[in-house]
């Protein structure tokens, strides 16, 4: 397929056999990203892990240091006070058996993210087959499991939180920002988020772990990384 002549413009900038440092990388992909929308900035690492392996699954959240830049949906299944909390917070809905029923029945899913406190996992699990595929399940892995939930809405709906999740060819794609951000923003998020990769090394993983990390807008090429850990 032919590319466009703004993706060809932005292509020309591009060093493809140069690895850029963070902030340069990030300006890079600021200055290709020629779209007039507000394009999100993502990154895309490769890992020399075997996701077929339960001991080499790469899975967390972290709260970015600038957030995401992205509007979130959240419902949060809870009862009482906890209820209480996630209203305060500002859930977009809240609930317990009431949206586990709607979700079974009726197949809604007008949220991005759904967190539950632990007393509800018992119920949820009749919806599991609807939210397991579509990365919307509560999971404690991922802090959508918690009795804090009045924190893991705000953290949520503030664009704070993301979730890095190893896919099926051992790749991590985040979104880390936005163009609006600025390099140097997007630098910071770019290097948390590695951190906390690097972290979450498996102990069974051999030779090199991190194979290659590149960065790019929503429209624009991608940019080799060089992260010095």
């Amino acid at each position: 397929m032919k590319s466009g002549k703004k993706y060809a413009e932005s292509v020309k900038l591009i060093d493809k056999t140069k690895f850029y440092e963070p902030v340069e990388a990030a300006k890079l992909a600021c200055e290709t990203a020629k779209a007039k929308f507000d394009e999100s900035m993502e990154l895309h690492i490769r890992l020399g892990v075997d996701p077929r392996h339960a001991d080499q699954q790469v899975r967390g959240t972290l709260n970015l240091p600038n957030g995401t830049g992205r509007k979130v949906r959240v419902l949060a299944i809870c009862k009482g006070d906890k209820a209480d909390d996630a209203l305060k917070a500002g859930a977009d809905h809240v609930g317990a058996e009431e949206y586990i029923a709607r979700i079974q029945n009726e197949g809604f899913l007008d949220f991005d993210v759904c967190i539950a406190t632990p007393d509800m996992m018992g119920q949820l699990g009749r919806i599991a087959k609807i939210l397991g595929p579509k990365g919307l399940m509560p999971n404690p892995k991922s802090g959508t499991v918690t009795n804090d939930i009045g924190r893991a809405v705000a953290d949520t709906k503030a664009g704070k939180t993301v979730e890095y999740r190893l896919d099926k060819t051992a790749i991590i794609h985040c979104l880390i920002g936005r163009k609006s951000f600025g390099p140097e923003k997007i630098a910071e998020n770019l290097n948390a988020l590695m951190e906390a990769i690097y972290k979450a090394k498996p102990p069974t993983a051999k030779g090199t772990y991190v194979k290659s990390i590149y960065l790019a807008s929503t429209m624009g090429p991608g940019i080799k990384v060089l992260y010095r850990q």
